[in-house]
């Protein structure tokens, strides 16, 4: 075996009840405390006004400089596109890089808006495996995600530090770089790229694009905007244990310091999303990425029980993305969520039948794994032929709701 590393819908009185209710207590919710959330003032959200520090300058300029790359035609932004929410611009599974482009990744680019916050990768009191960045965590801070596409042949696609360092000497903002960290800060590779890679950082960090907060919910949270009927009961099943149980690792409400949420708690979940024929390294039937378990550094390859874990991404701008999961098994939202809640119900919809005519369910794991993939919470705490616990009408609901997560929302 191989592992890859690296909408006006009518309901009874009784059903509006219930989603009254669940937004009501949303509302409540908004002193509640729990993990996700960051720090607002509580005020509408403003163009950018802010100026960015000499170091955060450079790492804009780092960012969408593709002539880092060994094709000279990928940067950062390539892959993490401003208008798709610091996302993929595409509904590829995975992106081609490379020195000719023509290699592909081997799982969705993740948005790297709203991870300002994040830590480094943890287990917490109770065990639960959380923080760190990338699919699989394997990245302890913004800086060392920014630095380890430069190097992924997959990708920018560099044999070398100094190769990139290399290519920085000959870009236009080369000499702003010596001015800010020395004259012979380029004959030092190791060194250059540290700063090379803190720039990037720093841009993350200080540029509101990567934590605008400026979606229609927050300002629904603000109480400067109203949700629509069906964006209501798309919140409701959101919020609901019995239904949607999104909110059970994607929290929705303000944290007890006011903060708004961030539509993660940063953990892990196995999910058993089918194999994706669309990766290259699929075509070998004996290749599996298994997440958690198996990241470089080998670090966790002791936990077998973590195989087919992969970190649980904001929600928020959900709706722009081309690609789900983190084999970009689906490519719209409404056939995530069907499968969200019909995996257990009629998986025959979504897995491969074998010869003998039964379901290779959680195909994308070895067999030795599969016990790991989460049947406990709902929605997949259900049987074969019992009744999905959103209907089609909710979840096309929920995605009303989910399109009030997208930034950029004006009145």
């Amino acid at each position: 075996m191989k592992t890859i590393s690296s909408d006006g819908r009518r309901g009874g009185a009784g059903k509006a009840g219930l989603v009254a209710a669940l937004v009501a207590a949303t509302l409540l919710l908004a002193g509640c405390g729990g993990g996700g959330t960051a720090a607002d003032s509580g005020s509408p959200a403003v163009a950018s006004t802010v100026v960015l520090s000499e170091p955060a300058q450079l790492g804009e300029l780092i960012f969408r400089d593709p002539s880092l790359s060994a094709s000279g035609r990928q940067a950062c932004i390539s892959c993490h596109d401003p208008a798709h929410g610091h996302a993929a611009p595409n509904n590829l599974p995975a992106q081609f890089g490379g020195p000719t482009l023509a290699l592909q990744g081997g799982r969705v680019s993740p948005s790297i808006r709203y991870l300002a916050s994040n830590r480094a990768f943890r287990f917490e009191a109770d065990g639960t495996p959380t923080g760190g960045f990338f699919w699989d965590g394997r990245a302890a801070s913004l800086q060392d995600q920014a630095g380890q596409p430069f190097l992924n042949p997959r990708e920018m696609a560099n044999a070398s530090v100094a190769e990139v360092v290399q290519r920085l000497s000959r870009a236009p903002y080369a000499e702003r770089f010596r001015r800010l960290y020395g004259a012979d800060i380029l004959d030092h590779p190791d060194e250059a790229f540290a700063r090379l890679t803190l720039a990037l950082q720093q841009y993350q960090r200080e540029d509101p694009d990567f934590q605008p907060f400026s979606s229609k919910y927050d300002e629904f949270l603000r109480g400067k905007a109203a949700l629509t009927a069906a964006e209501q009961r798309g919140l409701a099943l959101f919020n609901a244990p019995s239904k949607g149980n999104c909110l059970a690792c994607h929290p929705s409400a303000r944290g007890s310091d006011g903060s708004l949420p961030l539509f993660t708690d940063f953990s892990y979940d196995a999910l058993g999303v089918p194999r994706n024929p669309a990766l290259a390294h699929n075509a070998d039937a004996t290749s599996f990425d298994l997440g958690l378990c198996a990241r470089a550094g080998g670090d966790l390859a002791g936990r077998t029980d973590l195989c087919g874990a992969f970190k649980v991404p904001s929600l928020r701008n959900v709706a722009l993305r081309g690609a789900f999961f983190h084999n970009g098994r689906f490519s719209t939202l409404k056939d995530a969520l069907t499968f969200y809640v019909q995996r257990d119900t009629q998986p025959e919809k979504w897995y491969p039948q074998r010869a003998d005519g039964t379901v290779d369910t959680f195909d994308d794991l070895p067999v030795a794994y599969r016990g790991n993939v989460n049947t406990s919470e709902a929605p997949y705490n259900r049987r074969r032929g019992e009744t999905p616990a959103l209907s089609d009408a909710e979840i096309d609901d929920l995605i009303a709701f989910l399109n009030t997560l997208s930034d950029g929302y004006t009145r």
